[in-house]
């Protein structure tokens, strides 16, 4: 099923693929909506495919491979997933998701500032989590200010004063089980970017040429296009490697591998974009080359749901937790 999904995405992520653009592509959600792609792991009842998160990690790649301009971790993973697990009724459309512990409620009214909210401007609902309550905001409620990361993907400002609310409980392992879900849809995201920024550089030191031949042939740029693919591969790996934990044993067994995906693809996205821009020379560094559509989501994405530092510390304490006797079973999960 899963090759299947990801030989469907990749055509339909390609067919939008625009670098001139931004913001939400509505033509493409759309079809992400009449193809299942926009609510894959959610179950029927709740407006979805019933797809597994194997089936949407394949999905998220080819949408990091391809820019796609539209926000299917927030609405799939995360808000439609909030919704459901607190009883409340997935709407149409578009959703953002977001922690919002300073959020204040007062029955099914609220107020506070949402921070850096992913394409806020543009969804149909914000779904807050607040401790263990999920509420589903309508930005039309709020005053905007609108925002962007260094892709130009939508971040917004939404100050809520006394706004009326959706207001439902989850269940207590929500709160445990959200950034773990936000961190392994965003990994799986830059290791469909880092991917394309490897491909274009390849092309492109074919095509360039120097001193009489193409770049391709120096031997600098055949070790630095190496450990560009070295570091994508890492990712890869990584980042489906988890995908595949979270699927067999669920996001709370599989938080150590989450942790260890998010981590690992921040580390390689930063040396990916270094060296496809380095291949590249100043062309890269154009709006109008394609190169910056895979580069500045590395650049945004790494530093998203949780920077490298604060997964490796994750990790290294789980580490500590089990001391020097429990690593080996730690790492290889073996009794």
């Amino acid at each position: 099923m899963s090759s299947e999904l990801e030989e469907m995405a990749a055509s339909v992520f390609a067919d939008a693929w625009d670098t001139a653009a931004t913001g939400l592509d509505t033509e493409l959600w759309k079809t992400c909506e009449q193809t299942g792609l926009a609510r894959l792991t959610l179950p029927e009842a709740a407006g979805g495919s019933e797809g597994t998160f194997t089936d949407a990690a394949a999905v998220l790649r080819m949408a990091g491979r391809y820019g796609a301009r539209v926000p299917l971790v927030e609405t799939d993973l995360l808000g439609g997933w909030l919704l459901h697990a607190a009883g409340l009724e997935v709407p149409t459309g578009p959703l953002s998701a977001i922690l919002a512990p300073g959020l204040v409620l007062e029955g099914d009214r609220a107020s506070g500032t949402l921070h850096r909210v992913p394409w806020g401007r543009s969804v149909g609902g914000v779904v807050a989590l607040v401790g263990d309550r999920v509420v589903l905001v309508d930005p039309a409620s709020a005053q905007v200010t609108e925002g962007a990361n260094v892709a130009e993907e939508p971040r917004d400002t939404l100050v809520l004063a006394d706004a009326a609310v959706t207001v439902g409980t989850a269940p207590s392992e929500v709160v445990v089980e959200f950034p773990l879900r936000a961190a392994l849809g965003r990994a799986l995201l830059i290791a469909g970017a880092a991917h394309t920024a490897l491909a274009m550089s390849v092309q492109y030191s074919t095509e360039r040429v120097q001193f009489g031949r193409p770049i391709a042939k120096l031997q600098a740029i055949q070790q630095t296009l190496a450990l560009a693919a070295a570091e994508v591969a890492a990712a890869e790996a990584v980042s489906e490697a988890a995908a595949g934990e979270a699927a067999r044993h669920g996001f709370a067994e599989a938080s150590l591998p989450i942790a260890a995906a998010k981590a690992r693809c921040g580390e390689a996205a930063g040396v990916v974009a270094r060296i496809a821009h380095q291949v590249h020379g100043a062309i890269g560094f154009t709006r109008e080359h394609a190169l910056r559509i895979a580069t500045t989501r590395l650049w945004a994405w790494r530093d998203e749901d949780g920077t490298e530092a604060q997964w490796n510390d994750r990790v290294g304490a789980r580490a500590l937790e089990v001391g020097p006797e429990g690593l080996w079973a730690l790492l290889t999960g073996s009794p």
